[in-house]
């Protein structure tokens, strides 16, 4: 029984890495079936709704009112999707919803920033390359991944 006890106090002791772990392994299948298929499983993306919900109710370390502008920048984006016609697909614009609920909205805008920087230096590389136009598309959540795993890695989340 004391292993049982210890396991669970090590699990609650480091909940905030774990949650950051697993969100962490959820994004990078999204990102690695981005490259792959240039689409994303519905099925796979929705199951970070209660992922993220989960996380903010166990740990509880993010105001209310932040996790929902969080969601509420993602919404945004899906009405970005719609009058883009998908320019920025729908797939990325759910994601960025979920992680806007993990993350909260501080944290949220800071990831998309560093993305979008990413993304427009891999752009600028490319159509420097002669690998891209200017009419090109490339997958987006490899940027988001890549965008969180850093962040979480120099601490930057609260």
């Amino acid at each position: 029984m004391y292993g049982v006890e210890r396991c669970y106090a090590w699990i609650i002791e480091n909940a905030v890495n774990i949650s950051r772990i697993v969100f962490a392994v959820y994004i990078l299948l999204l990102a690695f079936m981005d490259i792959r298929r240039r689409e994303l499983c519905l099925g796979l993306l929705l199951t970070g709704i209660p992922l993220a919900v989960i996380s903010r109710i166990v740990l509880g370390n993010i105001p209310a009112a932040l996790v929902i502008a969080g969601g509420a920048a993602g919404a945004l984006f899906m009405i970005i999707s719609r009058v883009t016609e998908e320019a920025f697909g729908y797939g990325d614009s759910i994601l960025i919803m979920i992680m806007g609920i993990f993350l909260g909205i501080w944290d949220l805008l800071l990831m998309l920033v560093t993305a979008f920087f990413l993304a427009s230096v891999f752009s600028v590389i490319m159509l420097a390359g002669g690998h891209y136009t200017k009419k090109s598309s490339f997958p987006f959540v490899p940027f988001l991944a890549a965008a969180y795993i850093g962040g979480m890695l120099i601490g930057g989340y609260g």
